[in-house]
């Protein structure tokens, strides 16, 4: 397995211990069996953006400090060129750029994330999932289908969704060809992201 995957799965093991959290609350968190949840504390599976963010804001953690084992430092601001915020690829080829990694207690998440077209997906189901918070993503290039509980519709470029991410959603590539977004996600009301 990737060296990096084992070594993000170090971190969330020794954390997890570190502060006595039982495996199966870490499991019910982010909605897998417990053998499942240890398999990928073994490093024997890779991370769901999803997962990782779950498991961060259980930790206490920033998600940057759990991908990269250091924590964040700057307060005042971050300025991230083009192409260089932290990489974070998940979840079947969707690579998100990680754009205020370097801010400290920071109250929202932004990531361009690029999607990838495939066409097993475009026309599959769309898997959704749910976290804290709220959500705010808005098309630079391509079209999304986005699904948000049983609502459907497609976004182009210019396009914009906000929306209550404790409820399930998901998204996929359209049109044939990639999209790429910027997303931002916001803290709660408990004050937790993801």
């Amino acid at each position: 397995m990737n060296e990096m995957i084992f070594e993000i799965a170090q971190r969330i093991r020794g954390l997890r211990e570190d502060f006595g959290i039982s495996v199966s609350e870490m499991a019910q968190l982010v909605e897998v069996s417990k053998e499942e949840y240890l398999s990928y504390e073994e490093g024997k599976r890779d991370f769901s953006f999803t997962f990782l963010y779950k498991v961060a804001v259980r930790l206490g953690l920033d998600i940057s400090e759990l991908l990269t084992g250091s924590s964040p430092t700057l307060s005042v601001y971050t300025h991230v060129k083009k192409g260089k915020g932290l990489a974070i690829e998940r979840r079947k080829g969707f690579k998100y750029q990680s754009l205020a990694y370097l801010f400290k207690n920071r109250n929202a998440e932004p990531f361009i994330v690029e999607a990838p077209y495939d066409e097993a997906a475009d026309k599959g189901e769309i898997l959704q999932r749910s976290h804290d918070g709220q959500e705010f993503d808005y098309i630079l290039s391509g079209s999304l289908k986005v699904r948000i509980d049983d609502h459907e519709f497609i976004m182009e470029e210019g396009d914009s969704v906000y929306y209550d991410a404790t409820r399930k959603h998901g998204m996929v590539a359209t049109n044939g060809k990639d999209c790429v977004f910027l997303a931002v996600v916001i803290r709660g009301q408990n004050g937790r992201m993801g």
